[in-house]
């Protein structure tokens, strides 16, 4: 067996630069996406007010699938990212599916955010041609994922810096208009206006059901955190400290912010395919503000392509050094940066462009791409939870030695499996979430194929040795760590 030392000689390591702060921000940035700035408008029109328990169920559930992430990440500091405990846990496979399905969701979350920013950028310039905003956009984050990882822990700082400023403004603003007595069109500003149109469930269960389609996807990004974990600095302290701040995060900035935008304007204003948060700026005279909401939004969307183009180079990254992706994707730059697994996430990002094109509507172009995410989502974080049952049964000693437990335990993950059955359910009830639901499978099937093929390749095989010898040498380790530590 290869000691720890030889190995790190061998194979190129990616460096912990990713300070506090720029998890901090990370873990905010991921749970705030272009779902609540751009896709809130139809989850509100479809649910009514009852989009306020959909956003609070959503994020009470995630906040377990995190601490369950949490729990395993830590259980071993070799893991780089989920898809490495879901192949030493569950088994190659896993890993492979995890892996791959996970760049698949970030590389359809970036066509959908190419998407929005062209939708976006046509209001701003009218006239613009659709493929210049996308094209810039990819040309812009490539470079600067290009420099270092710091660079990009440093530009999603400030990306989500200035959503979280929007939302505050946003609640500022709403609240200002609620207790003096704005009027519009549509009636006063007041907090009776999310019962007084209907109810908390004007649509009765079938239109809270519907709410829970494009909200899942709001959420996307939330366990970005997860992918940091092989470049974070301290990760012990910084990871836990991240994710146990997400049910704030999402009591503020989902909740707060729908219930201040439901109460300025009855529910039954809002469209699908329009931000309600650049009409309540517009509602309120504020035009230069609702132009700055809507560069606010480009920003979002940006972020999270950002996110999406970071994300999928370290998994491919992963993949390759596990044997699961061409060695070609393995190679880092002398900044210690994948650069060959970065092009080819922006190279399958410049298909937003063509989709396009290929439909007028780039509203149902975006839902219809979201969904699909959206599926393939609730798969990885279903991997996450089915590797923490694995853990539970074969590394006892680790979850009793581990100081970040995941709350409830096996109960509550059979817990979180019905929800993600009740999610898949509800997206069956609408015509346009079935049809991306029906094609999702494809992607599944082209992945049972590859893996049949490359499972028995010698290289593949010699590779993931390498992988669980390392992994090996990491738990012992951590046992002598766990075993050292004050009862």
């Amino acid at each position: 067996m290869k000691t720890q030392t030889e190995t790190a000689a061998q194979a190129p390591h990616l460096e912990r630069q990713l300070s506090n702060r720029h998890i901090q921000l990370i873990a905010i940035g991921g749970a705030i996406g272009t779902g609540l700035f751009m896709g809130s408008g139809k989850t509100i029109s479809a649910a009514g007010p009852s989009v306020i328990f959909v956003y609070m169920i959503i994020g009470f559930m995630l906040f377990f699938v995190m601490r369950a992430m949490g729990e395993l990440l830590l259980s071993n500091l070799h893991y780089k990212s989920f898809s490495d405990f879901a192949a030493d846990l569950l088994g190659p496979w896993a890993g492979f599916f995890t892996g791959w399905t996970y760049w698949f969701c970030w590389v359809i979350t970036g066509i959908a955010d190419v998407i929005a920013i062209a939708g976006y950028s046509k209001e701003l310039w009218p006239g613009l041609p659709l493929w210049i905003p996308g094209l810039v956009t990819i040309g812009i984050l490539l470079l600067l994922n290009l420099a270092t990882v710091r660079a990009f822990g440093e530009t999603e700082f400030w990306f989500a810096l200035i959503k979280i400023i929007a939302i505050a403004a946003l609640i500022i603003v709403g609240l200002f208009m609620i207790f003096s007595g704005f009027q519009s069109d549509a009636g006063p500003a007041t907090f009776s206006n999310l019962w007084s149109h209907g109810g908390f469930f004007p649509n009765e269960f079938m239109g809270f059901v519907a709410g829970f389609q494009i909200a899942v996807f709001a959420f996307v990004g939330i366990e970005l955190v997860g992918t940091t974990a092989a470049e974070a600095k301290d990760p012990e302290k910084n990871l836990p400290r991240a994710i146990n701040s997400i049910p704030i995060r999402v009591l503020l900035f989902y909740v707060g912010a729908l219930i201040i935008l439901m109460s300025v304007t009855p529910w039954t204003e809002f469209q699908a395919g329009h931000s309600p948060f650049i009409a309540m700026f517009s509602l309120a005279g504020l035009g230069a503000a609702a132009t700055v909401v809507n560069l606010v939004v480009l920003s979002s969307a940006m972020s999270s392509a950002n996110s999406g183009i970071y994300s999928t180079s370290r998994m491919v990254f992963g993949l390759a050094q596990e044997g699961d992706a061409p060695s070609v994707f393995g190679a880092l730059s002398r900044r210690k940066v994948p650069q060959n697994a970065l092009f080819l996430s922006c190279v399958l990002l410049l298909s937003g462009v063509v989709l396009m094109y290929a439909g007028q509507d780039i509203g149902k172009a975006f839902e219809m791409v979201t969904t699909v995410a959206a599926v393939c989502f609730v798969f990885v974080w279903s991997m996450i939870m089915a590797s923490y049952l694995a853990f539970r049964k074969r590394r006892p000693q680790l979850h009793d030695a581990s100081k970040f437990k995941m709350p409830g335990g096996i109960p509550m993950v059979w817990l979180v499996f019905a929800f993600f059955a009740f999610v898949l359910w509800a997206l069956t009830t609408q015509p346009d979430t079935l049809l991306a639901l029906l094609v999702t499978p494809v992607w599944f099937i082209l992945l049972g194929v590859a893996w049949v093929i490359l499972r028995r390749r010698p290289a593949h095989l010699a590779r993931y040795a390498e992988f669980q010898a390392d992994l090996a040498q990491d738990m012992k380790q951590d046992v002598d760590r766990f075993e050292r530590l004050p009862r």
